[in-house]
């Protein structure tokens, strides 16, 4: 759906985006994870068409957006990072406004309008001004003005900054209806936990390059990154110890009667658990650490992602 090929943008000779290559499946929510500054909204940019890139192409189901960029911009829906709505229109005088700027025959566009309302759970506020709006309703009509000319492409560029929990939530299930319906979505967060319940592939950026890319268990591969499960006995010999070791292939620490396992948690506890019982080790006390994308970025950047 989505294809780029060595993209660069420099501002003043500093490159925001780095050469960078991606493809995207048709029907997909594709994260794209990275600290302010990172190169995101830059890339969000080219794709939509509101900046040119220096080199590179970028191909949106098949169309050249160097050469076709108004064939583009018929199948993208953009959800900017800025609440971009009228304060003084209501909510169904903006939709009906962004639709005509769209050029969604008129004939559609009134039912068009009341679908996307009652999609996103503002049909009883519709002809409410957008300035008596909470931050997460604006957001939400942002949502659906992207959608009014039924775009085969959703470009979220951090869309849930500046909301409550509640609205977060609401925009979560949103995204989730759509990409249910076959729309594949492009999101831009700094927001770990955003990426991990939405995306099926993540790739982190970071300096204007694409660090890595993949799914979750692929990029714990890719970083070599283990969970860390810890069990602690009541007592273990040090032939135990040695014992667990040559039972299992990944690397084992022990200190004061207590066992450092890096590991596959969901792939080995089982096998741990009862390899104890058949040991008769008495477990005192069992602690988790699972691989989070914060530890993957942690370990491939070598910093935090708000730093």
């Amino acid at each position: 759906m989505i294809k780029i090929n060595n993209l660069t943008k420099s501002f003043n000779g500093f490159k925001a985006v780095n050469n960078i290559n991606l493809s995207i499946k048709k029907g997909e929510i594709f994260g794209l994870l990275g600290p302010n500054g990172a190169g995101k909204s830059t890339l969000i940019n080219i794709i939509s068409t509101l900046i040119k890139s220096n080199s590179g192409t970028v191909f949106l189901n098949g169309i050249d957006l160097n050469s076709n960029p108004n064939d583009c911009k018929q199948i993208i829906g953009v959800v900017p990072q800025e609440i971009s709505l009228y304060d003084n229109f209501s909510a169904y005088d903006n939709l009906l406004f962004f639709g005509k700027l769209y050029k969604v025959d008129s004939t559609i566009l009134k039912t068009r309008i009341n679908k996307l309302l009652a999609l996103i759970g503002l049909e009883n506020r519709k002809n409410d001004l957008i300035k008596t709006y909470s931050g997460g309703m604006k957001r939400r009509i942002n949502i659906a003005a992207a959608l009014l000319h039924n775009p085969d492409i959703l470009l979220m560029d951090e869309p849930t900054v500046g909301v409550d929990p509640q609205s977060r939530n609401q925009i979560f299930g949103l995204i989730e209806t759509l990409n249910k319906k076959g729309l594949t979505i492009v999101y831009t967060t700094h927001y770990m936990e955003e990426v991990e319940r939405l995306c099926n592939t993540i790739a982190i950026m970071d300096k204007g390059k694409i660090i890595t890319h993949g799914n979750l268990e692929e990029l714990k591969n890719q970083s070599k990154t283990k969970d860390l499960l810890k069990l602690k006995f009541n007592v273990i010999s040090n032939e135990q110890i040695n014992n667990f070791k040559n039972n299992f292939d990944f690397e084992i620490t022990n200190t004061n009667n207590e066992l450092s396992l890096f590991c596959n948690i969901e792939k080995n506890l089982n096998a741990i658990l009862n390899y104890s019982v058949k040991e008769s080790l008495i477990i005192k006390n069992i602690q988790q650490n699972k691989t989070t994308l914060e530890t993957i970025f942690l370990k491939l950047t070598g910093r935090k992602l708000r730093d």
